[in-house]
């Protein structure tokens, strides 16, 4: 545990060195579209550039931060999730807004960076971080990822925002109506989501079927 407190310590000395700004921009919710088709396994995986979660690991990303190099994106993304499941809260923004700064403005692995924030914000508590987080991850007009429709639900129902959260999740009914349109199959549906949060999308799947909006 003492090493992992030090190389935390060590990556927060070095983000107030290179002096970036943690504070995201707040992003308007966009609109739902019809359907959402696509795949995006390159966006909604684990960002890993060492293997592991230990205190070595946490050491040796921040020995390779420090150095930067060809993959740093990579390294100081695993570092700011490592930093925010460990109640490092502040610290794993900050590390999160310097992936931002080091990944290709429309990249794929800047999307994923956004959508691995938005989980890791969601899980702290902060719905209204992590719903500032995810449309940032599908900003791409030409892909309409199949996961956006069920998780911006769950946020929204989690806000008490139901109108919106019955929307987004009519248009996962749309796109795939045997899938969506059935409780019993969302654990097979979303098998890396707990069952607390299962729970919170049945019941937006209940509040759709007492009432589906039209569409447009």
């Amino acid at each position: 545990m003492k090493s992992k407190t030090r190389a935390f310590s060590h990556a927060c000395i070095l983000l107030l060195l290179v002096g970036f700004s943690a504070v995201a921009s707040a992003q308007s919710m966009p609109k739902p579209e019809e359907f959402y088709f696509d795949e995006d396994p390159g966006v909604t995986r684990a960002i890993v550039a060492i293997p592991g979660s230990d205190d070595a690991t946490v050491e040796q990303l921040a020995r390779q931060m420090k150095r930067g190099g060809r993959n740093a994106d990579e390294v100081v993304a695993q570092l700011a999730h490592l930093s925010m499941a460990s109640g490092r809260i502040d610290n794993g923004k900050a590390l999160y807004a310097r992936a931002v700064e080091l990944t290709t403005s429309g990249s794929t692995l800047r999307r994923a960076v956004h959508w691995n924030q938005a989980w890791d914000l969601y899980r702290a508590g902060d719905v209204e971080g992590a719903l500032a987080q995810w449309p940032q991850a599908f900003s791409n007009r030409i892909v309409h990822p199949a996961w956006v429709p069920p998780t911006l639900a769950l946020a929204l129902w989690k806000l008490d925002r139901r109108e919106e959260a019955v929307a987004w999740y009519a248009a996962a009914v749309r796109t795939y109506p045997e899938r969506w349109s059935n409780p019993s199959a969302l654990p097979g549906l979303l098998p890396d989501w707990s069952e607390a949060d299962r729970a919170v999308l049945a019941e937006v799947l209940a509040a759709w079927r007492e009432n589906p909006p039209a569409w447009p």
